[in-house]
């Protein structure tokens, strides 16, 4: 393979925020008096946070809300979220993804996130990667969630290649869709493994290495 760039999903893939994310939703629902749980969380990986607070509004039961309700809603959850996040630091890298990293640098790949979540530039300060990737493609940017391949088209432009030139890597079938559709290989690690979802089905982060 030869490729130029790789263009990493960042939460499932560079970093695990998922409990962050579900415990969040779940005091939002809570408070709504909503059902919900971990199956029902699944479906909102890869998915922006206003598809994802539909999702769940799928089982409410209450007075039909306005948007402005909804945005309220949204951001009380957003609100949970960033407040967990503080417990984050450079610790919750780990020592294969950093390795791995930098051994792609090493080779003079350029490297980049693909993110639908508008928290990316947050996450990567307090993983100590703020300044480390080339390229930022996330939900501040974008206007379409994954499976639509916006995110990923806009990383590959942003580090100046194409997408047949540039290895996507996912943990999320909506992911996986996502580069698929937007022309791009894709290296999945995770669920999305164990689903056979990539052109390459990794069980470690670290084989990404095998493959540039």
């Amino acid at each position: 393979m030869d490729f130029k760039a790789i263009i990493f999903d960042l939460d499932g893939v560079i970093c695990s925020t998922d409990e962050y994310h579900y415990q969040a939703w779940k005091k939002m629902a809570d408070s709504m008096g909503i059902y919900f749980d971990r199956t029902i969380n699944n479906r909102l990986r890869g998915v922006s946070r206003m598809e994802s607070l539909e999702i769940i509004l799928e089982r409410y039961q209450g007075q039909p809300l306005s948007d402005a309700q909804k945005e309220e809603l949204a951001t009380m959850k957003n609100d949970i979220y960033r407040e967990s996040l503080h417990q984050m630091s450079t610790a919750d890298l780990s020592d294969e993804v950093r390795d791995t990293l930098n051994a792609m640098r090493a080779k003079g790949l350029r490297l980049a996130i693909g993110s639908s979540s508008k928290n990316t530039p947050f996450i990567l300060k307090r993983l100590g990667l703020e300044n480390f990737f080339d390229a930022v493609s996330d939900g501040n940017n974008i206007t379409r969630s994954k499976p639509d391949p916006e995110v990923f088209l806009k990383a590959a432009q942003f580090v100046d290649m194409e997408p047949a030139d540039c290895l996507v890597v996912e943990d999320a079938l909506s992911g996986a869709q996502a580069g698929h559709a937007g022309g791009f290989q894709v290296a999945c690690v995770g669920d999305a493994s164990a689903a056979g979802a990539g052109d390459f089905n990794l069980k470690s982060f670290g084989q990404l290495l095998e493959l540039v």
